[in-house]
């Protein structure tokens, strides 16, 4: 098998496509390959990377190699199958024949088949001997035609990178495989027979009147709200429709330059925010504190929180606010309203900000 000649390979390939292609194409499905076995052969054509050169004769490079092989593979998955194979074929010298060494290829790869049909890609690894035996890295490509459920004809393109002397060789192989393994039985489900009922005789009862305790619209026997008031709408189940409403407050007092002095003119709006907490002791409360951009950062921070807590003060001192609901901070001349440099500017930055709300529920009346 030392010098393989292409001719033969071409009377391999003919034969096989010839013998094989008298059977119907019957295209088995992905999932009744999972789990089988296969053997095969196959014809391959190797186009060597130009810089390969013969160990015997330097000013001579490899053009091509040709040969023969063998290979097993097993079906993982409706989507992965595995292969091992073995090719044994001859180099050929692109300027002189020279008598030659045959070399052979070992590989493993991992087939991916994206539509659980025909066309897959290939990667893996080999141990390409052209010369001498070095590793590879294989991605290609492929078509099997199946001819049967059981044998396929297969033809593959792959790219072969070799680390060590950074050669890249195209391999083309041509290849029959036959799967080994009976497919999985039909399981057939008899229909199951039909019983036919007896009917016994129903003797008739006068319908029972539904009643409506509290008429509001709906049947007791749908009703699973009791007694709601007579002026509420209610759902298809009797109970009250509910609208969502928010009451909100809203904080707005200004200071005067480089003070932090809550002034007389604006306690009215902190009563209405002091009983608004009042009447919803479970809310909490965020004084945000802001200064001008007059002066330093360091100094304005200082100031906008020292007049947030001011209000803190007013709030507890005042109102009787409790100081857990109630939080000072302060953001310096982070957040001007007005970034002008105008007298008027700084006055409506030196500010505290406020909001307090609540949700509530609000029964929808007929």
């Amino acid at each position: 098998m030392r010098y393989l000649s292409v001719s033969k390979i071409s009377q391999f390939i003919g034969l096989s496509i010839f013998s094989l292609s008298l059977s119907a194409a019957e295209q088995p499905s992905a999932e009744s390959l999972v789990g089988k076995v296969y053997l095969g052969g196959h014809a391959m054509y190797l186009k060597t990377d130009e810089d390969r050169l013969f160990n015997s004769n330097a000013n001579s490079s490899i053009d091509h190699a040709s040969g023969l092989g063998v290979e097993a593979g097993y079906r993982i998955s409706e989507l992965f199958e595995t292969r091992l194979s073995y090719t044994h074929f001859n180099p050929v010298a692109e300027n002189h024949n020279y008598d030659l060494s045959s070399g052979k290829s070992i590989a493993l790869d991992l087939l991916y088949f994206p539509f659980k049909e025909s066309f897959y890609v290939v990667g893996g690894a080999d141990v390409l001997d052209v010369e001498e035996s070095n590793l590879s890295a294989a991605l290609g490509a492929g078509y099997r035609h199946y001819l049967s459920k059981n044998m396929a004809l297969y033809f593959e393109g792959k790219g072969h990178y070799q680390f060590e002397d950074n050669y890249t060789d195209l391999s083309a192989k041509l290849g029959f495989i036959y799967f080994f393994g009976t497919q999985k039985a039909e399981i057939k489900r008899s229909e199951p027979v039909k019983a036919v009922a007896v009917v016994a005789p129903v003797a008739v009862v006068a319908p029972i009147a539904e009643l409506d305790s509290d008429n509001d619209g709906v049947l007791d026997s749908k009703d699973n709200c009791a007694n709601t008031p007579a002026t509420d709408k209610v759902n298809e189940v009797g109970c009250t429709v509910f609208t969502e409403g928010q009451d909100t407050v809203e904080l707005l007092i200004n200071f005067d330059s480089n003070k932090a002095v809550v002034k007389e003119k604006y306690k009215p709006i902190m009563v209405k925010v002091a009983k608004f907490m009042e009447a919803y002791p479970d809310l909490s409360l965020t004084i945000k504190g802001h200064s001008s951009a007059k002066g330093s950062a360091k100094y304005n921070q200082t100031l906008s929180t020292k007049r947030a807590q001011a209000v803190v003060d007013v709030l507890i001192n005042e109102f009787g606010i409790d100081a857990s609901r109630l939080k000072a901070i302060g953001y310096g001349e982070s957040k001007l309203l007005d970034k002008n440099n105008t007298a008027a500017a700084h006055e409506k930055n030196r500010r505290i900000e406020a909001t307090i709300s609540s949700t509530n529920k609000v029964a929808e009346k007929r």
